[in-house]
Order: C-alpha cells, then structure tokens, then sequence
C-alpha cells in the first residue's frame, strides 16, 4: 500500500493505494463516512473494505475528501463530495491497464455518494453500500439503478434503520439484467460495534459469489466464440 497525493478539483487529495497485482485486474474504490462526523478514510470500516478487496486480488483506492485530513477544500454538501470520487475513480483508472471490473464501496455517508457515483458512471460493474442513510438523503435518484450490487444495513441501527433503507428501495426500478440485493448484521448499530467482522464476512460472501459469476459468464462466452460452424463438404462419386 501506498501513500500518494492526488490533483484534485480543489486542490491535493490524500490517498491510499494498493496497485493491481497484475494487468487487467479488478479494481475497487472505497468511500468513507460523513466529514463533519469525524469520517476519514482511516475509519475501520473503510480500511476494512479496503482490505477485503485487497484479498481478492483487486486494485484498491481510498482516500481523504475534500477538506478532510491533509485534502485540501472544504465540505461542500455532498456536491464537491461527488465531484471528488468522479474525479478519484479516473484518477484509479488512469492507474490502471484496462481493469477486467471496477467496484465501489462506501460506507454511511460513502455509500451514498457511491449510489450517486454510479449513476453517473457506467463502468462501474458492483457496489457495496453500507448503512446508506436513507432517512437523511433521498434515494429516488437510483431510477433506474444500473448496476448489480448489495445494500447492507444493521437491524439496530436508529441513524440509517432497515425499515428506512427498504422504505426507499420501493421506488427504485433497477435496469433490466440488474439486480440489487439486501442484507441484514443481526444485532449491529450504524457503527457496527462487535459485528465488523460479520459484515465484512456478508461483503465477501457476496463479493465472491459476484466474481464466481462474472467468471461463469466470460468462460461461457469464450466457449461460444473459440465454437465454430463445421461444414462438411459432399463428396463427388462416380457412378
């Protein structure tokens, strides 16, 4: 893992990189919770994100937003917030040799601008959001949501409750081929005290079971284009 400084739209943008172990390999970015509630990219739940796609073999950025550690610019709203994971996912990519998947995961305050991110950003083939606050951001924007991905809540969490994020979810259609799946850490508050491990166990599980996928896919494809058509040609006899 790397620290690098980042050019951004109002000025550095402190990171944490980890490189693709190899070229074409999946790439992820990881969002962290709300500024002015003390979230950096060194909360546990980002670093944790990190690392679960780190595991998997997956290139991995995280960083600070504006105004948050030794990023320079001030909070602003959500909207510089979202200019700066646009801005930071080029940036990733820019690092990156064609990257097979790009990903992204946020947390709280994160997982709502990585709904807003992939929205506008086509390329991005999953997400993890977890504990969007449902009750403080509306989610209507998600219309329809275009990409597969898992929406993770804690059954005791008051800030971003279940009940919240599902109420939401019913007015989400998501693009035909998509789905978005949901899942409950029995027990666990908005901030997860004594059920980290638990919810990262509920991301890698589905993590895994996406990438198991996608591979079934591309090997089904290439067995459909390495197929050909055999003709066999008639024989002329003589009588």
């Amino acid at each position: 893992m790397a620290e690098i400084i980042i050019p951004g739209p109002q000025g550095r943008i402190e990171a944490r990189y980890t490189e693709p172990p190899y070229p074409g390999a999946p790439i992820a970015l990881i969002l962290h919770p709300h500024p002015k509630a003390g979230g950096t990219m060194q909360d546990p739940i980002t670093i944790m994100l990190y690392q679960l796609f780190e595991k998997h073999g997956f290139g991995v950025l995280r960083y600070n937003s504006r105004g948050v550690g030794r990023s320079q610019g001030a909070y602003d709203q959500g909207i510089g917030e979202l200019e700066d994971a646009a801005y930071v996912l080029d940036y990733l990519e820019n690092l990156s040799e064609s990257p097979r998947f790009v990903w992204c995961a946020g947390y709280s305050f994160g997982a709502w601008i990585t709904l807003q991110l992939l929205m506008r950003r086509p390329e991005i083939d999953g997400f993890l959001a977890i504990s969007p606050p449902a009750n403080h951001y509306d989610l209507s924007f998600l219309a329809p949501c275009p990409a597969s991905g898992l929406i993770v809540a804690g059954d005791k969490d008051t800030i971003a409750s279940p009940e919240d994020v599902e109420r939401a979810l019913t007015k989400v259609r998501v693009q035909k081929g998509q789905k978005v799946d949901r899942a409950k850490v029995a027990g666990a508050n908005h901030f997860y005290q004594d059920k980290r491990e638990e919810l990262i166990a509920v991301c890698e599980e589905y993590l895994l079971r996406r990438l198991a996928e996608a591979e079934q896919e591309l090997r089904a494809e290439a067995d459909e284009d390495s197929g050909a058509d055999v003709v066999v040609e008639d024989e002329d006899f003589e009588d």
